[in-house]
């Protein structure tokens, strides 16, 4: 019998963290309803609720707040990297590299040394300098002048501001940011939490870990999706195409980015959400080209192929209505989904086993090596 390509369908362990309910098609953080905490709560407390296995209280919450605002400076060393960065180069791969360098840097980061305790405060650091990480790279391997992150923000609004090189006012901008790093948080094993997971099983430490999962995110086919989504809007730029030219990709076989997820059946539950706000924001913008070609290419998609939306989809153009670069939309993912990494590595270093699944060979048989000068082109 062959493997399942993919894994799919294999239960590869258990969580506590997060549930994907196939039968509902709906998300649980850690026992709630992921379009509840939307709702009521911020990405901070959502971060505090994955880490800690519960929602935090105004005294919790303060001292989670305080403790972000207070660390998201990074060291000198980045800053360099970041100016000697070609603009050509992906900020996915910055991004790499500099939780590398965090993890070099940390006097405490002793490999070995994965007590629940020290990795919490590491998985802290990095959810306060991440956006720092993720805004600076950008601007300054573009030839922008750095911003530094400002203590008087909440972290969307200092998140958002030091992206775009400006305060960010705006409650519907800023709540559309937020939101989108709540639903972005946490997906159970996706392929990026899962290779954070087989490195940490070897007791690596956590910045290794979480270095594994952004190398694994940045792909098309898992974070990289959102990127493509929106160069796809672009390409089809009106109303007008976007039935022909999804057609055409059905005809011809093509991946539609943004369309179609391995768990999720009859829709992605996230999507509800990210839509409505990103549709509110094309309002008060008065911008509405994107949204229309995404409900005609969503439209088709349902008809044609019975294949849904995930959450890349509405994230893209929400993300571009906000002025946000489409090269920093999955670094922004990597920066939200830190948390449900630092989770899942957590977890797995309180209860360890070395993560070595088997193969099936299914190359040639027994062979006899040839002397070199019989050996045929």
């Amino acid at each position: 019998m062959r493997a399942n390509k993919g894994l799919a369908g294999l239960i590869a362990g258990d969580t506590a963290i997060s549930k994907v309910d196939v039968s509902t098609s709906s998300l649980w953080y850690r026992g709630y309803d992921i379009n509840e905490l939307c709702e009521k709560t911020s990405f901070l407390e959502v971060a505090y609720l994955l880490l800690n296995n519960d929602l935090p209280n105004i005294a919790q919450l303060k001292s989670f707040e305080e403790f972000e605002k207070e660390n998201r400076d990074i060291p000198d060393i980045l800053y360099d990297l970041f100016k000697s960065a070609p603009k050509y180069g992906h900020p996915m791969d910055l991004l790499n590299q500099s939780v590398s360098i965090l993890g070099s840097v940390d006097e405490k980061n002793i490999l070995g040394t994965n007590s629940q305790e020290e990795n919490l405060i590491k998985s802290m650091l990095l959810i306060s300098k991440m956006p720092t990480i993720v805004a600076n790279s950008y601007r300054l391997s573009q030839g922008l002048k750095a911003i530094k992150p400002d203590k008087n923000l909440s972290y969307s609004e200092n998140f958002l501001s030091m992206i775009l090189g400006k305060e960010v006012k705006d409650s519907l901008s800023v709540k559309t940011f937020d939101t989108s790093m709540i639903l972005y948080a946490e997906h159970g094993y996706n392929a990026s939490t899962f290779s954070a997971r087989v490195t940490a099983a070897t007791l690596s430490d956590l910045y290794s870990s979480v270095s594994t999962a952004i190398g694994t995110l940045k792909g098309p086919l898992h974070g990289g999706a959102n990127e493509q989504v929106m160069y796809m809007l672009k390409e089809i730029g009106s109303a007008n195409r976007a039935e022909k030219i999804t057609l055409e990709k059905i005809r011809n076989k093509e991946k539609i980015m943004g369309f179609g997820h391995r768990l999720y059946r009859t829709g992605d539950s996230r999507t509800g959400v990210m839509k409505k706000l990103g549709k509110e924001l094309a309002t008060k913008l008065g911008i509405h080209i994107w949204h229309d070609i995404s409900d005609i290419m969503e439209k088709t998609m349902i008809e044609e192929k019975s294949i849904y939306p995930n959450l890349d989809f509405p994230a893209a153009s929400a993300y571009y209505l906000l002025g946000i670069p489409i090269e920093l939309y999955t670094p922004i993912f990597a920066a939200s989904r830190v948390t449900g990494w630092a989770a899942h590595i957590i977890e797995q270093h309180n209860d360890n086993k070395l993560i070595r699944p088997s193969c099936d060979y299914i190359g040639p048989s027994s062979r006899n090596v040839q002397p070199i000068s019989k050996r045929e082109l």
